[in-house]
C-alpha cells in the first residue's frame, strides 16, 4: 500500500490515476438533438448537403453582375435597369443581364446571372424604373456561397465533442433531429461518519446535516455525469466495504467523502482497497485545500477519496472528478477552464512546495476588475458560496501580494 499522505502533485496525481485506468469507448444512446446540450457526441456527424444550399443575399440591396458597377462613385454612378424583385422563400425566376439589378432582400436566393449585391444605401431609385449606383461591388460580395458554411460529407462533429448552442442550431440547419451521445457516466457518491445526518432532519448537537453529497452531485451533474446517491454509511469498516462493493456494480466511478485523513477512523483506504486491484495509487495531495484525498483504480472503476470538509471537497472534486467524468464520457482531456484576469485585492500567504487554491471574490473598481481574496477554513461552505472563481498558487511560490495581476479561474 503507498505511504499515507505520501504528496504528489495534483497534475501527477490525476496522471498516474489515468494511466491505470483502460482505454473505454463509453456506451452511446440516440436521443433528440434538442436534449442534446451539454452532452458529449458518440459518433461523427457527417453533413448531409451543403450549407447553405443555395447562394444568398447577406444583406439588403441589389443583386448585380459585378461588373456591371465597376467605376462607379457617388459623382458618376452606374445606372441599372430594375429587374423582377428576387422573391423570398423560393427560387427567383429571373435571369439577370448585365444591365439588370434585382432587388434582394437578406437571406434571398440570389437570381441566375448575379454573383454579388450591392447594399441599399449606396444605391437610389430614379424617376423611371432604373436605380442609380454609387459604389462598386466585387464579385462575391455581399453574398453567402453555396458551401461556404460547409460541405456535403463534411464531418462537422467528432466523437467527444461537447454539443453547445451552436452545435445544436447547426445540426437543426441540417435537418438532424437526432443525434447519438455517450451515456452519462453513473457516478456514486457516498457521505461517510456517525456524525452527519440528512439535510432534512434537524440535527443533535454533534451531528452536522450532509453537505457534501449534494454539492458533489450538483458538480457531477453540471460535469456531464448522472450523480447516484448512496446515503450515509456510518464509520464501520464492513458496512462501507457492502455499500461501496454494491454501488462499483451500477457505477462507473465511486467518490467516497471523509474518511480519508490521518486518523484511527480512517476506514476509506482498507474499503478501497478491498474493491479491487490494483486498488490505491495516490494517498496525499499536494495542495491546499484537499491534501488528504485517495485515487484508486479498482477492477478498472476509479475510486476518488474526498476530504470530509465542504470547501475542501468541492475544489478537489473539480481538479480531479471533473476531468474523470470527461474521460468517461469519451470527451478529450480538457486543458481549459473559462478564466478572466483580475488585480490582486490583498496579500495572499502560501507554503512553498506546496499547490494553493484561494477562493476570491470580482469586485469592479472603476476600470479595474479586483480580485478580493476570500479566507476561510475549510469546512466553511459559505465561504466557497461567496466566491466568483479560485487563484492557483504555484508550489514554488510563497504568496501572492496584493496589485499583482492573477489568473482567476472561475466556478
Amino acid at each position: 500500500m503507498p505511504e499515507f499522505l505520501h504528496l504528489i502533485p495534483p497534475v501527477e496525481a490525476l496522471d498516474r490515476l489515468f494511466k491505470n485506468l483502460p482505454d473505454r469507448i463509453p456506451p452511446a444512446e440516440l436521443i433528440d438533438t434538442v436534449d442534446c446540450l451539454e452532452r458529449i457526441s458518440a459518433s461523427p456527424v457527417i453533413a448531409p448537403h451543403d450549407l447553405p444550399e443555395f447562394s444568398r443575399s447577406s444583406v439588403d440591396g441589389y443583386a448585380v453582375r459585378a461588373t456591371s458597377t465597376h467605376g462607379a462613385s457617388d459623382s458618376q454612378p452606374a445606372y441599372l435597369n430594375l429587374a423582377e424583385e428576387t422573391p423570398m422563400g423560393s427560387r427567383p425566376e429571373v435571369s439577370l443581364l448585365p444591365t439588370q439589378a434585382s432587388l434582394i432582400h437578406t437571406g434571398g436566393m440570389l437570381p441566375e446571372g448575379a454573383d454579388s449585391v450591392v447594399m441599399l444605401e449606396y444605391t437610389q431609385e430614379t424617376a423611371g424604373s432604373e436605380i442609380e449606383v454609387f459604389r462598386p461591388v466585387m464579385v462575391g460580395e455581399n453574398v453567402i456561397l453555396r458551401g461556404e458554411d460547409l460541405s456535403v460529407g463534411q464531418i462537422i462533429i467528432p466523437p467527444g465533442t461537447r454539443i453547445r448552442p451552436a452545435e445544436i442550431g447547426g445540426l437543426m440547419a441540417l435537418g438532424i433531429i437526432e443525434c447519438r451521445v455517450a451515456i452519462k457516466p453513473r457516478v456514486g457518491i457516498i457521505s461517510t461518519g456517525d456524525e452527519v445526518v440528512p439535510p432534512r432532519v434537524s440535527p443533535a448537537l454533534g451531528q452536522v446535516r450532509d453537505v457534501n453529497s449534494h454539492t458533489l452531485a450538483a458538480l457531477v451533474e453540471q460535469s456531464g455525469g448522472e450523480p447516484v446517491l448512496l446515503g450515509i454509511v456510518p464509520d464501520s469498516l464492513e458496512k462501507l466495504k457492502e455499500v461501496a462493493a454494491a454501488s462499483l456494480v451500477d457505477c462507473d466511478m465511486l467518490v467516497i467523502t471523509a474518511g480519508s485523513s490521518a486518523s484511527v477512523r480512517d476506514l476509506t483506504v482498507d474499503a478501497i482497497h478491498s474493491l479491487g486491484r490494483p486498488g490505491v495509487l495516490v494517498h496525499g495531495v499536494n495542495v491546499r485545500p484537499g491534501k488528504p484525498t485517495i485515487l484508486a483504480v479498482c477492477d478498472d472503476k476509479p475510486v476518488i477519496g474526498l476530504p470530509g470538509n465542504p470547501v475542501s471537497a468541492l475544489v478537489i472534486a473539480g481538479l480531479i472528478v471533473v476531468p474523470l467524468i470527461q474521460r468517461l464520457s469519451g470527451a478529450p482531456r480538457r486543458t481549459y477552464t473559462p478564466s478572466v484576469r483580475a488585480r490582486l485585492g490583498g496579500n495572499i500567504p502560501s507554503q512553498a512546495g506546496r499547490e494553493d487554491w484561494v477562493a476570491v471574490r470580482l469586485v469592479r473598481k472603476g476600470e479595474v476588475v479586483s480580485a478580493e481574496p476570500i479566507f476561510g477554513k475549510s469546512n466553511l461552505i459559505f465561504s466557497l458560496a461567496a466566491a466568483d472563481g479560485l487563484v492557483r498558487i504555484a508550489p514554488d511560490a510563497t504568496g501572492l501580494e496584493a496589485g499583482e495581476t492573477v489568473e482567476v479561474f472561475l466556478i
